[in-house]
């Protein structure tokens, strides 16, 4: 065991190890595009940050009135994201040592998204992420999405960790209000900065209001140091 005790940490994935949004909105605004909606702007895919990919195409369906199955527009994005996540996916470099900074102390870690495993593989390994966590759960592991807690107790099952001694890191409110569902403590680092009073972060252990460019390992990693303490007093 590590001197940071019976910690486990699990990160989200999209907007918090890594700039998956621009890929996702691309691929939504093209998939969007081939069934009548041509006009999804950067605006609007800021509303969906934090929600499942399968959860967004069915708000899709409801919004813009589209009768097109919700499996078939999800494969469209699903494919169109693929291709662009392969090409190039922008892993935030304090994310990564803070991984970094785990591994190395034996800290058992997961990645909890509400993405497709297909999506999450490709970004993982396409990355080298894969080789600094022990756990992945997708939105297909689960019976509900975020803000639920389903993904990440199941993170913290397959981990064998307790939730109370788990600690998420998450840049949207829904994912913000799950780890609190879950009963783990939470830092948020907003992707949206104009967000940070979403009443979902408000029960963030630490919110980082200015986001990634606030955020660093070494202080994140003391700050767990912090928690893990507390945890065992």
């Amino acid at each position: 065991m590590s001197d940071l005790g019976a910690l486990a940490v699990i990160f989200d994935l999209d907007g918090t190890l890594v700039d998956s949004e621009p890929n996702y909105y691309e691929a939504s605004r093209l998939a969007l595009a081939e069934y009548g909606v041509p006009d999804y702007t950067w605006a609007d895919h800021e509303s969906y940050v934090g929600v499942s990919t399968r959860d967004t195409v069915l708000l899709w369906r409801e919004r813009y009135g589209l009768c097109v199955p919700a499996e078939e527009l999800l494969a469209a994005t699903d494919r169109r994201y693929l291709e662009l996540a392969r090409a190039h996916t922008l892993v935030y470099p304090e994310m990564r040592a803070l991984l970094e900074l785990l591994a190395a102390d034996g800290v058992p870690t997961a990645v909890a998204s509400g993405s497709s495993p297909e999506a999450m593989a490709a970004v993982l390994t396409g990355t080298g992420l894969d080789a600094l966590v022990s756990v992945v759960v997708s939105a297909a592991d689960v019976p509900r999405g975020k803000p639920a807690p389903d993904t990440f107790l199941e993170a913290a099952r397959r981990l064998g960790a307790d939730p109370y001694d788990c600690v998420v890191l998450e840049d949207a409110a829904p994912g913000a209000a799950a780890a609190h569902a879950a009963g783990m403590r939470c830092i948020a680092v907003p992707y949206v900065a104009e967000q940070a009073d979403d009443p979902g972060f408000a029960t963030a252990s630490l919110l980082l209001r200015g986001g990634q460019k606030e955020f660093t390992a070494r202080s994140a990693y003391a700050w767990l140091r912090g928690t893990a303490a507390t945890n065992s007093a």
